[in-house]
């Protein structure tokens, strides 16, 4: 059997109880958590339901330009949905140990993925976990894109334990900005 069939058996043992079809487009819990890796699934760690969240799998877990436009693109499509009011909804940001991207804060990997496929991986590179998650943090609150009413945390994950561990609380991304970015930059960016 290929990963394929089994994966479609395992659909057609999904679909034949299923009763989901009513689910509304929003995610009952108001979630999005980002987060790639396999031993990683978000579903699993939280206890997610159909419906609960919405999960970004990238590299990493960060906080690329494309995740970015992904949190923008569904702030509108909430804020649509919900008749132009502000959204407000939250963003884990969840990386874990033992993560393959550690690797690729290694020089001679991003030399090895820029020259081979054409790829900057830099974005994606995890130096410390604490420390870049809270630089992801950054990136959201310099995202002018992404409204100010959406909450943000950051959460690390430890694969040897199955424990997920708070390193940032959840707060308003307008609150994020306040603490993390001087008030003369807040100005000049038009928040």
């Amino acid at each position: 059997m290929t990963p394929q069939s089994e994966l479609l058996n395992r659909n057609k043992a999904f679909a034949s109880s299923f009763d989901k079809a009513d689910l509304p487009i929003l995610p009952t819990l108001q979630t999005l958590i980002a987060c790639l890796d396999a031993r990683t699934d978000p579903a699993h760690l939280f206890g997610l339901e159909l419906g609960d969240a919405v999960v970004i799998r990238n590299t990493g877990g960060r906080v690329t330009r494309a995740v970015i436009e992904e949190v923008a693109t569904l702030a509108a499509l909430v804020r649509a949905a919900i008749n132009g009011q502000e959204p407000r909804f939250n963003v884990i940001l969840m990386q874990h140990t033992q993560c393959g991207a550690q690797r690729l804060a290694q020089p001679e990997m991003q030399a090895m993925m820029k020259d081979k496929l054409g790829i900057d991986v830099s974005e994606y590179a995890i130096h410390d976990q604490r420390s870049d998650l809270m630089g992801d943090i950054d990136r959201l609150c310099a995202a002018v894109q992404v409204p100010g009413g959406i909450s943000v945390s950051a959460t690390l994950y430890d694969v040897a334990t199955g424990l997920v561990e708070e390193i940032a609380p959840a707060k308003s991304l307008q609150d994020w900005r306040a603490e993390r970015i001087p008030t003369a930059a807040l100005t000049s960016a038009s928040l």
